[in-house]
């Protein structure tokens, strides 16, 4: 590096630091974690202003799926542009907002008939709570006011989808102004007993599910749950029956279904979203991330004729779903969704995915003989390594010796952007990644366990 790029570097550094406060990040860390700005992107690649590039190996939080600056998704974006920036949607509508409904009530079972925008997965997730209850309450049904959902849990950082989630790390400080919710034992398979399937230990474990069911039913209003994947609980899995199950027993008992598919969808887990592979119609789905190709911020959320139906009704009788976001469908982010979801036809994305996830998992699978690796799991295109100090009996290492962060760096100086949850590392990248980026990430990502592990 010349000096007077590095000179550079530093003033922008310097900048960032006096003004921008950063998420998920304790600043203290940047004092000796360097901050990397980035001037560019094309690809699966990030370009810093030094010229090093990095493979973005966690698609930047979960969101992108055809690559930065795609030439497609950039094409509709700077058409919708010379027409239309923004305009509310309420007593309004345009094109994009049109066409993305339509094309993702099209994605999903046939009960599925209405579409209702937010600007995020958080609000989303919130959103979808209120819609819950304000349903029972339309009709008739007061008490219902409780939410159940699983340990390990994540749907996001506003107080309503914190107050659903359970992972310490981001709710404990904040415990005294949530929500109280009904906490059900996750389904995920790491800690089952080794002489159990899959299927037969999630079997199992709903019978809790069950029971809170059955003796709460008449105060729940929804059980929310992210399918097969808790992402943020460190990509724990489970098997797709749970859903199946956890279906059945929610329409008997008068419950909602609300899946948080805002991580899993569009095909991060093999299908178009997770919950297909448990056969099963949600009442609400909730999506975001992944929704826009990684370009901006939107989320939705389907829901039933059912649902819709309850609020259909006088104005006085004060029974209107009164939710709003003031950029609630933009026309850019909805062409810009437009445009991902073409491209999940023009790529055949999911059969093509099928083949990439299959490499990885045969590139990868050397690492289960590592004596600190517990488990290597796989759900599609998301594969997750767990690091441990006991791999017998899968006893983790003490979280503050922060392993993940050797990891981060070690994948930091050999091009590759990883960021382990705890300590596991976890490989979710865009839908156009090469067999050869593959092969860097996988040979990156082995010397980053060595390197943490040691």
């Amino acid at each position: 590096m010349s000096s007077k790029n590095k000179n550079n570097l530093d003033k922008i550094v310097e900048r960032d630091l006096k003004v921008l406060w950063h998420p998920c990040t304790q600043m203290k860390d940047h004092e000796d974690i360097p901050l990397i700005p980035i001037k560019s992107g094309k690809g699966v690649w990030l370009k810093d202003y030094n010229g090093k590039k990095y493979i973005d190996a966690i698609s930047s939080w979960w969101v992108n799926l055809f690559g930065h600056c795609n030439p497609y998704i950039n094409k509709k974006i700077k058409i919708q542009l010379k027409n239309l920036e923004h305009v509310l949607l309420a007593g309004f509508t345009h094109m994009p907002a049109i066409n993305l409904s339509e094309k993702l009530i099209k994605l999903t079972p046939k009960e599925i008939t209405k579409c209702f925008f937010t600007d995020n997965g958080s609000s989303s997730i919130d959103a979808a709570m209120k819609m819950s209850f304000h349903y029972w309450k339309n009709k008739g049904f007061s008490k219902k006011k409780k939410f159940i959902a699983l340990t390990n849990s994540y749907h996001g950082e506003t107080l309503g989808s914190l107050s659903i989630s359970n992972i310490d790390l981001y709710k404990k400080t904040y415990k005294g102004i949530l929500k109280n919710t009904i906490m059900v034992k996750s389904p995920d398979c790491f800690y089952k007993d080794q002489r159990d399937s899959d299927k037969k230990h999630t079997i199992k474990i709903f019978d809790e599910m069950f029971k809170v069911i059955k003796k709460n039913h008449n105060e729940v209003c929804a059980v929310i749950i992210e399918p097969l994947v808790q992402c943020a609980g460190y990509m724990r899995m489970y098997h797709e029956i749970y859903l199946t199950m956890l279906k059945q027993v929610c329409t008997k008992y008068n419950i909602h279904l609300i899946v948080d598919e805002i991580a899993v969808g569009f095909g991060r887990t093999g299908t178009m979203f997770a919950f297909e592979q448990s056969k099963i119609t949600p009442d609400i789905i909730c999506l975001s991330k992944g929704i826009t190709g990684g370009y901006m911020t939107l989320s939705s959320i389907l829901t039933t004729e059912e649902i819709y139906s309850a609020f259909y009704d006088e104005y006085i009788k004060l029974n209107a779903f009164l939710h709003s976001h003031s950029y609630t469908a933009n026309p850019i982010a909805c062409t810009a969704a437009c445009a991902s979801l073409d491209l999940f036809k023009k790529l055949d994305v999911l059969k093509n995915n099928l083949k990439l996830s299959n490499y990885i998992q045969n590139r990868i699978s050397h690492l289960a003989d590592h004596p600190n690796i517990a488990e290597i799991r796989q759900k599609g295109m998301i594969t997750a390594i767990e690091m441990v100090k006991d791999k017998k009996k899968r006893i983790p290492y003490n979280w503050k010796e922060r392993r993940g962060i050797r990891a981060y760096l070690y994948g930091l100086k050999n091009n590759v952007l990883i960021r382990p949850l705890g300590n596991v590392i976890y490989f979710m990248p865009p839908y156009i990644i090469t067999l050869k980026e593959i092969d860097k990430v996988v040979d990156v990502i082995t010397g980053a366990v060595n390197e943490a592990t040691k």
